[in-house]
């Protein structure tokens, strides 16, 4: 039986954390439970799924769905597309079955990349390789998650860039069903050797939209400026943690005029395991931002301790609880902690 390899590139950069990429694990374990009641897809589909943050990595193998489990996603430093892609290629070539005289080889490659942010590196090389080998030998579907994707740089790897508003669980449940109702049509299709990638959304679908490529689109690179993440480490368990900051802007009137101030406010703290050092960006360039513009302290989601914004003299974050003397987790020093008075400059996360 001919296969037909799907990939799924996701990344799981640090603003992916919390929500996001919960609904991602979910919504994967719900493609793969569908596609294994499906005749077509048990036969044809085979599975695969590679993150990339500051690094990539192949999560899940090539295989059959009937044997695929849904993984944990993990989170990484930065968003190297260029890195993303050339994984993607590396596994591509790996896999592939050509026709040959004994045998047909696979069909036609499904790609679905997902990305929520801004590439953190120059993508020129990785996209020219995938224009020159890989455009016309495999179907690739777009997918910004929210408003914050570089659809210039989307828009150079495929015709097929969407938008997706996650703005709710019920937008993820109709995003990932859209995913799951692709790939079923899909793999029926073959065996009427139409082996093109068909998009089809349904008029009431709110959630997902196709870009119009006709209109120019912004080319933007660096460092995301919808949130802001901010490393930690707890001083008991000594496991890192991440601070999560959205975007948002703040009327105000100033010399009577109607202008908005830019800050960002807490969404959450989250634990993060050996794997976030594993796939972030080794050599990224350090960026900061002033306190002034963040809104919101949590408490340590490891530990407990009220306190997970303590800055240390070495200049990295940790948790604190009520004591006078704090020992820094990164750089082991003693000290004492008080309130700063006013804002200052901490070190961002890649984003």
């Amino acid at each position: 039986m001919r296969r037909l390899p799907i990939y799924f590139l996701i990344d799981v950069s640090e603003s992916m954390i919390g929500e996001p990429i919960m609904a991602v694990e979910e919504g994967m374990a719900k493609i793969i439970q569908a596609l294994k009641t499906d005749p077509y897809a048990i036969e044809t589909a085979w599975i695969s799924v590679i993150v990339f943050a500051g690094q990539a990595k192949t999560l899940v193998p090539l295989q059959e769905i009937i044997n695929f489990y849904p993984p944990r996603f993990p989170i990484g430093g930065g968003t190297s597309l260029s890195k993303g892609l050339g994984h993607l290629m590396y596994e591509m070539r790996k896999n592939q079955v050509k026709t040959t005289p004994e045998q047909k080889g696979d069909w036609k490659p499904i790609v679905f990349l997902l990305t929520d942010g801004t590439p953190t590196d120059d993508t020129t090389a990785a996209i020219s390789e995938w224009k020159n080998n890989w455009q016309r030998t495999a179907n690739m579907v777009a997918i910004s998650i929210g408003d914050g994707a570089n659809l210039h740089v989307l828009q150079q790897l495929t015709e097929n860039v969407l938008t997706f508003k996650n703005s709710s669980p019920q937008a993820y449940k109709t995003f990932f069903k859209w995913i799951t109702d692709s790939i079923k049509t899909n793999t029926e299709r073959l065996d009427s050797n139409h082996a093109g990638f068909e998009i089809n959304l349904q008029k009431d679908n709110d959630a997902l939209s196709k870009i119009d490529l006709s209109k120019p689109l912004k080319e933007e690179f660096g460092q995301d400026t919808n949130y802001v993440v901010l490393q930690g480490k707890c001083q008991h368990t000594q496991r890192p943690y991440l601070m999560k900051y959205r975007r948002a802007l703040e009327e105000a009137a100033i010399s009577g005029l109607d202008l908005h101030t830019l800050y960002y406010r807490l969404v959450g703290a989250y634990q993060v395991d050996h794997t976030y050092e594993e796939l972030s960006e080794k050599n990224a360039a350090p960026v900061k931002i002033n306190t002034d513009e963040l809104i919101g302290s949590p408490t340590c989601p490891c530990c407990g301790n009220q306190v997970a914004f303590a800055m240390c003299s070495c200049g990295k974050l940790h948790c604190m609880g009520d004591q006078e003397v704090c020992t820094c987790p990164w750089c082991g020093v003693e000290g004492r902690y008080g309130n700063s008075g006013g804002g200052f400059d901490v070190q961002r996360a890649q984003g």
